[in-house]
């Protein structure tokens, strides 16, 4: 993928309305000619890659710096790739093959019973999810933003969404059980997956929703392997897409995505294997769809709702501190920065009344989301920011930060 290029200019038509086979035709049309490895390199491709591109990781990458890329070619100290917790070990051996045992926390019966559950489960998935290509319904009762304005229901659904949104949060500190993986890694994993969601014009629920199931994913593994943390990001991306959009890119496109760094049988495994860590769960309310919920009760200009989706997008790629709040909070945090900065007002009382949430509740995650939406030109991950520029989002990546709070 050409980070430094203009690969995402030009018009973002809605997909609702290309035909199946017009949008894979254009998807390969406009596939760029190389993409950004995330994954670890052999030894004879580091050396070719070294001699071709001299100290480059690609020249189509904006990943240049020495820090960010020592993890890459690093060998694995590991003898797994991944180790899951709870009442499921699911080990990816280098073979290739896969151990699944849950006998070591159930007796034999409910063991016996829990596998034929799972069996039924993984063989409708598999009958239903063969070809990635197909066209995947979403979930009207959390996805749909005609839902979600509709003010009869506002009160339901945000309800809903509320008492939902705590069993679907990831663990703060995650990842002290992964010593491969660290914070920036993490962080170039969702900027590389910001620029494929633009590249084949997904929602922004769609990016919302991978980094969830990656967060929670990562949550409920140990030992996960550098070499293995852009593939599990791309089946994030794939359950997203499959959930969220009316027509996802083919399971072609995402291995295409990694530079065929993985195979198509790599990546499908890695999709069983997510499903069932996340015990199917896929339906999770994010940061988005509250901003968006909020949005439909107060309604804001152009430029302010541009700006707290800008804002809280930015809150996708750090953990500390984000993940300690509920995706509630920090879409009040980011409606509450984007008034600021654009109109000098906040929290409105209608909002207050809707959400019970008061401006002291608020105010912790609004100045960490100021302190964010500060850095962001300084920060060496440009995606997001590149996005926004665009007239599309009326340009609120280049608004000027406040440099003061009035609470602060």
């Amino acid at each position: 993928m050409n980070f430094s290029s203009n690969a995402h200019c030009g018009s973002h038509t809605s997909k609702e309305n290309i035909p199946a086979s017009s949008k894979t035709d254009a998807l390969k049309v406009q596939r760029p000619k190389q993409r950004t490895v995330l994954g670890v390199l052999s030894e004879n491709e580091q050396c070719g890659r070294s001699l071709s591109q001299g100290s480059q990781f690609s020249k189509h990458s904006s990943i240049s710096d020495s820090s960010q890329l020592a993890f890459l070619g690093r060998s694995s100290t590991s003898n797994f790739d991944v180790y899951v917790e709870e009442a499921c070990e699911v080990v990816l051996a280098a073979s290739g093959q896969e151990v699944v045992s849950d006998s070591y926390y159930l007796d034999g019966k409910t063991a016996a019973l829990q596998h034929e559950e799972l069996k039924l489960q993984l063989e409708l998935s598999s009958s239903l999810c063969q070809d990635a290509s197909m066209q995947s319904e979403p979930d009207t009762s959390l996805m749909s933003e005609e839902v979600l304005c509709v003010s009869e229901y506002a009160e339901d659904i945000h309800l809903h969404l509320r008492e939902s949104e705590m069993r679907t949060k990831a663990r703060p500190g995650y990842l002290e059980k992964h010593p491969e993986i660290t914070n920036d890694m993490r962080v170039i994993l969702v900027d590389w997956l910001v620029e494929v969601v633009q590249e084949y014009t997904l929602r922004s629920e769609t990016l919302h929703l991978a980094v969830n199931y990656l967060d929670r994913f990562l949550s409920c593994t140990a030992y996960v392997k550098r070499g293995k943390l852009q593939l599990v990001g791309t089946a994030a991306l794939l359950i997203a897409a499959k959930y969220e959009e009316i027509f996802p890119p083919e399971l072609n496109e995402f291995v295409h995505t990694t530079d065929n760094t993985y195979t198509k049988k790599q990546l499908v495994r890695m999709e069983d294997v997510f499903l069932r860590v996340l015990a199917f769960k896929m339906a999770a309310p994010t940061t988005n769809q509250f901003l968006r919920l909020f949005m439909s009760i107060h309604s804001v200009c152009a430029n302010t709702k541009n700006l707290a989706l800008y804002v809280a997008e930015l809150s996708l790629l750090d953990i500390d501190p984000f993940l300690q709040y509920a995706p509630s909070i920090i879409a009040a945090g980011a409606y509450c920065l984007a008034t600021y900065t654009v109109n000098k007002s906040l929290w409105p009382d209608s909002l207050h009344t809707f959400t019970g949430y008061t401006m002291a509740e608020i105010v912790p995650c609004i100045t960490d989301l100021h302190k964010l939406y500060m850095s962001a030109e300084s920060r060496p991950q440009q995606a997001i920011r590149e996005k926004y520029k665009s007239s599309k989002y009326c340009g609120v990546s280049l608004l000027t930060a406040p440099a003061d709070l009035p609470f602060l």
